[in-house]
């Protein structure tokens, strides 16, 4: 059966951690042992002037940071690995949340000297909440940061992890002197040359030998055997059966940058990572065996080249198999598409794909079709529920700053919120638009954006709005009350769904009180 085992070669994971802790870095060492690129470029360093492959925007280039969730694929020991690189920054982190309904397991970075920071918090209880399977990288071990059993306690706090370590540091920072692999075990010297693609590594069937002596020193060589002892006396065994249930999470040290420890990380996966899990559907659970092809819209990406005006809607494939021309049934607008050119990514280059598995993500080129959370299906009327829009926290009036180009500001608008990079609601008393947004941050983006690939300039103008509340209500008379007194306070989204925007939490619990009959949702989806 070729179906099932192209299913059972497939990996499609998600890199997550806070910014700076090294997630498009590790994405780029992984591509450079499946052989994908040729030559890593660091996003720090400037020295090399090859940008990270996986920061497309040009906005991303310049400030060193990852703005949108970029998809990656390569092949490595026959298996077939999909990597989404998501933002760390928490203004970008609605683009992170959806990326984890599209994703089978995660690898969470963490910086050695930092330890665990707020966001990757955040990120982690998401994944907790889904269930989904986690290992833990520990990052930058050649600079001096946190003890590793220190580490290790603030990770089970913290995250509320379950960790088992399946590698080990030797020494650290100035001492680094290289891995113990408790998985496999065998000792990975470091030599501080990062220019080494792939470094060798030593048998050791017993720590006990004075082999190790030989190559650590004797006083690296009793300080291992100690901490290796400790570890298997405190930490549980590794067992496949809860990792994949999402209760105990393996841990592994390295160093990206100087492509250290990064082997180790990617064979254990492709050894224990889940192939292409179901998916709860509004009317069932789907199966990624069913020959029947269906999948959902997790992100959509305007202009990913800047010479054309296109927009490409990505698809998560959840079972069947996904073949170009041929109709697939799209369940929002109850019409059949065809797709000429579906595109699968392969680092920088994006090919035309004949046919797509289980597990596999594929761009398709959209003329306004879609909207985040869409379903494709080969018939069957059903919808992949999940994917939020969530309240926003800032809010800002948007104007034309050049009347010339009305038209682009609109269209520009129109296609970046179509996107999911923030929400657009227009007044019901005079129709003036408002954006919405979870950070800051996304204010600076869409401005840029709207100008260089749009040609229109807009300015803000503040908004004092605290929270905005999606409004689910029967048609009677206090209804008409509430929309009489706040009229001033009330506005329609995308979608045509009313919203009341409060000016302050004391308000919002007032009006909440005065009409009782009226439901206030945070996010879109109820």
């Amino acid at each position: 059966m070729k179906f099932i085992d192209e299913i059972k070669r497939r990996r499609t994971f998600g890199i997550i951690s806070h910014p700076d802790a090294g997630k498009t870095t590790l994405t780029e060492k992984l591509l450079l042992f499946g052989g994908a690129i040729q030559e890593a470029g660091a996003v720090k360093s400037n020295k090399i002037k090859k940008g990270a492959t996986s920061d497309f925007m040009e906005i991303e280039r310049q400030r060193g940071i990852s703005v949108a969730t970029s998809v990656l694929a390569f092949e490595y020991k026959n298996i077939k690995i999909n990597i989404l690189d998501t933002p760390g920054h928490k203004d970008f982190a609605e683009d992170t949340f959806r990326t984890l309904t599209a994703v089978d397991s995660v690898i969470v970075v963490i910086d050695v000297a930092k330890g665990v920071e707020e966001q990757t918090e955040k990120l982690v209880s998401v994944c907790r909440m889904r269930n989904i399977p986690i290992i833990v990288f520990i990052n930058k071990l050649d600079r001096e940061g946190k003890d590793a059993f220190e580490l290790l306690d603030e990770i089970e706090q913290k995250l509320q992890l379950t960790v088992t370590p399946l590698s080990f540091p030797i020494g650290m920072g100035y001492d680094f002197k290289g891995i113990y692999n408790i998985w496999e075990q065998n000792i990975n010297l470091f030599s501080g040359n990062s220019r080494k693609n792939i470094e060798e590594t030593i048998k050791i069937e017993n720590l006990q030998d004075e082999k190790v002596k030989g190559l650590i020193g004797s006083i690296a060589a009793n300080t291992l055997r100690e901490e290796v002892e400790l570890v298997e006396g405190i930490y549980p065994k590794f067992e496949q059966k809860k990792y994949e249930e999402g209760n105990l999470q393996p841990v592994f040290f390295g160093s990206a940058l100087n492509n250290f420890g990064v082997r180790e990380l990617l064979d254990c996966f492709i050894e224990i990572a889940p192939t292409p899990r179901p998916k709860e559907s509004d009317s069932r659970l789907v199966k990624p065996d069913e020959k029947d092809f269906t999948g959902f819209v997790f992100k959509i990406h305007a202009n990913m080249d800047p010479k054309h005006r296109d927009r490409l809607a990505f698809i998560k494939i959840v079972s069947g198999t996904f073949e170009r021309n041929v109709p697939y049934l799209h369940t929002r607008h109850r019409k059949k598409i065809k797709f000429s050119s579906p595109n699968a990514f392969f680092a920088e280059k994006k090919e035309i794909v004949d046919i797509s598995y289980p597990g596999d993500i594929v761009g398709l080129h959209d003329t306004g079709n879609f909207k985040i959370g869409d379903t494709l299906t080969e018939g069957e009327q059903l919808l992949y529920k999940g994917i939020p829009s969530f309240s926003p926290e800032h809010f800002r009036y948007i104007n034309n700053a050049d009347p010339m180009k009305s038209k682009q500001l609109a269209k520009g608008i129109d296609q970046l919120m179509d996107e999911g990079v923030a929400q657009l609601f227009t007044l019901e008393l005079n129709g003036r638009k408002v954006i919405g947004t979870v950070g800051a941050l996304q204010y600076e983006v869409i401005q840029y954006r709207l100008e260089h690939e749009y040609g229109a300039k807009c300015t803000y103008e503040n908004l004092n709005v605290h929270k905005a509340c999606w409004i689910e209500a029967e048609d009677n008379e206090e209804f008409k009350e509430f929309k009489r007194v706040k009229n001033k306070f009330l506005a329609k989204d995308k979608r045509g769904q009313l919203v009341f925007l409060a000016d302050s939490s004391f308000s919002l619990q007032m009006t909440e009180q005065k009409y009782t009959s009226i439901k206030f949702h945070y996010t879109s989806e109820f």
